[in-house]
């Protein structure tokens, strides 16, 4: 896919409000492996939200225009203007435009299913309530086009233990706002609406996985999923559901939109692998948003070493 960005565009913007830097390290894994234990973004002008884009905490800045291998952030600019956001429109140039003013205040999150203390959240709450940091992570689309993210969240595995998974949740399932009148893509019948995602709860434990309220010390615009949604930097862009409103613990895997709609091209898993074609291209390369010519794409979007182990013994080809 040829894309086309302005040299003013590459440079990442420096509106960046002190930083509690992520590190991911054993003790975090091993909190991780004990919970689990006791109990699985096109270019053009930015739009605004008086409801999301309001100044992020003041403790809440970025302090590196590079992630962990030394790439450049992607600007802001391209971050919040390049986007897939089907529930509004399947037109990533338009998404911008189509999201401006929709009102993410109020917003609440169910947190429910097979747990011991279901819990309902606030945007508010999830705010106040679980530190926040940034976390810069590499996106990759499965449309074979990446970006750099300095988001801004904590770990998903925060809110599970909110709730105590029982010991019959093998999964977490998440799904995204309904409202087909401020959401006019979702009149589509091309697609089951509301889109629904899943994890499995080792996956969902791990501490990369993140529940992102922000990105650049900002909160989230509409086109980016406000104000809150997931981020799973090892998988496909599509794990990363948008505008959530419930997160259910359930025993069997979940069925995704995409799943639903193109069962052959998409699959439960979507671990970023360049050995594994998607049937109609290669996910052998990738364009970074800012650059021209293509990337090597990385096993795991380059988070191996954090995430494999989830995978032994595991045909990732079959299980793609």
């Amino acid at each position: 896919m040829a894309i086309k960005i302005s040299s003013s565009e590459i440079t990442p913007e420096h509106v960046y409000l002190s930083r509690r830097k992520f590190m991911i390290g054993i003790g975090a894994l091993a909190t991780s492996a004990a919970v689990l234990s006791a109990c699985g973004n096109q270019v053009g002008s930015t739009a605004s939200s008086a409801n999301s884009n309001e100044a992020a905490p003041e403790d809440i800045k970025v302090s590196t225009n590079t992630d962990e291998l030394g790439d450049e952030l992607t600007s802001f600019s391209a971050v919040t203007s390049y986007n897939n956001f089907y529930e509004f429109t399947t037109s990533k140039e338009g998404v911008a435009g189509m999201a401006e003013g929709f009102s993410t205040s109020p917003w609440e999150v169910e947190v429910g299913g097979l747990v011991n203390n279901p819990k309902t959240f606030s945007i508010d709450d999830l705010r106040t309530k679980f530190d926040q940091e940034e976390r810069i992570y590499r996106l990759r689309c499965v449309e074979g086009w990446s970006m750099v993210i300095p988001w801004m969240g904590f770990s998903l595995s925060e809110i599970l233990e909110e709730v105590e998974p029982t010991s019959q949740a093998k999964y977490v399932r998440f799904e995204t706002l309904y409202d087909p009148d401020r959401l006019p893509g979702q009149s589509s019948r091309w697609y089951d609406w509301p889109y629904v995602e899943g994890l499995r709860l080792d996956e969902a434990m791990n501490p990369l996985a993140t529940m992102a309220t922000g990105l650049y010390g900002k909160h989230l615009l509409p086109q980016n999923g406000a104000p809150f949604r997931l981020v799973v930097p090892w998988k496909y862009g599509f794990k990363s559901i948008k505008s959530i409103v419930k997160i259910e613990l359930v025993d069997t895997m979940p069925v995704s939109l995409w799943m639903d709609a193109a069962p052959n091209e998409y699959g439960f898993y979507a671990n970023v692998n360049p050995e594994v074609p998607h049937p109609r291209w290669s996910q052998a390369t990738e364009r970074r948003i800012g650059e021209f010519g293509r990337r090597d794409t990385l096993p795991f979007n380059g988070y191996g070493e954090e995430v494999a182990y989830l995978y032994d013994g595991m045909d990732l080809r079959e299980n793609f």
